[in-house]
């Protein structure tokens, strides 16, 4: 007959060990002392439940496309949702994230035509979404002469307004690359112009040594185009930031955050950088904008 097994003292040592070394390290990477931090997060289940698009029929979408003079003579796609109304509507300019598009907000990706169908459907005030291709230059004028930023202001939005949209109800909204895009364009024409920005996972960086390749051309972009220390351009437009605590921006965006004098709306909840977390805060987002747009 074989013998029970026993844990020998030695082996309860040795694993205790493991233990202590393993949560120093979870420790060390969630005070950000080592990298790795989303990875860990995602690996112990803890970004939270993702959101799931509504099953309820979306808001009609229209689409097209025009020749941008700021983007250089290229042909961009461009998406609006639009709720049915007999006045005209306000509208959220929602900007996609790196290597995202126009339909970025719609369908199944992160389906803002069905959580906007749900809000309405839920007595929520209507407004249109609208997204256009700002490609993945960062919505700033680039060294190559390439400007997505004058596009969005100077050509999409006027746009909307010939298409009956009322533009001096105007918001912008975006995830990640866009929620920087967001963040940047209610800064640079202030509350005269918009009434609110949503931004989710904005992607931000402290320093230009820290940022992603290609997001700035050199430190002189960076310096020229980054939202930290520019938060008073904000006063006056109503501001949410929606974040995940497991996303490696978290730490930029929450040093943004601190920056304002009035703390903006929204703020930092389990999630990772990814759809399932936009999906989680969009229906937040969407109310949100909603109030600012028919305040």
């Amino acid at each position: 007959m074989p013998r029970p097994s026993t844990v020998t003292r030695r082996a309860l040592i040795a694993g205790g060990g493991v233990v202590a070394v393993a949560g120093a390290f979870a420790a060390a990477v969630d005070l950000r002392l080592l990298p790795g931090r989303s990875t860990m997060y995602r690996a112990l289940g803890l970004d939270g439940e993702p959101g799931r698009i509504p099953d309820v029929r979306p808001v009609p979408t229209t689409s097209g496309s025009f020749v941008s003079r700021a983007r250089g003579g290229r042909t961009v796609g461009w998406t609006i949702a639009v709720p049915e109304s007999t006045d005209p509507l306000p509208v959220a300019v929602a900007l996609h994230g790196y290597g995202g598009s126009h339909r970025t907000f719609f369908g199944s990706a992160l389906g803002y035509d069905r959580f906007l169908a749900q809000h309405i459907a839920s007595g929520g005030a209507p407004f249109a979404v609208a997204a256009v291709d700002g490609g993945n230059r960062y919505w700033h004028r680039r060294a190559d002469g390439d400007d997505p930023g004058a596009m969005v202001l100077d050509e999409f939005v006027p746009m909307l307004e010939q298409r009956g949209f009322d533009t001096g109800r105007l918001a912008f909204t975006g995830n990640s690359m866009g929620g920087y895009g967001a963040l940047r364009f209610g800064g640079l024409l202030g509350a005269g112009a918009v009434r609110a920005v949503a931004a989710l996972s904005p992607a931000l960086w402290t320093s230009a040594g820290d940022t992603a390749r290609r997001a700035f051309d050199d430190a002189a972009d960076f310096a020229a185009n980054t939202v930290l220390g520019r938060q008073r351009s904000l006063d006056g437009v109503a501001v949410r930031i929606d974040v995940g605590t497991g996303d490696g921006f978290e730490p930029a965006v929450r040093t943004y955050v601190d920056g304002f004098r009035t703390k903006p709306a929204g703020g930092f909840e389990p999630g990772a950088h990814d759809a399932g977390f936009w999906r989680r805060m969009a229906p937040q987002q969407i109310g949100f904008l909603a109030r600012h747009l028919h305040a």
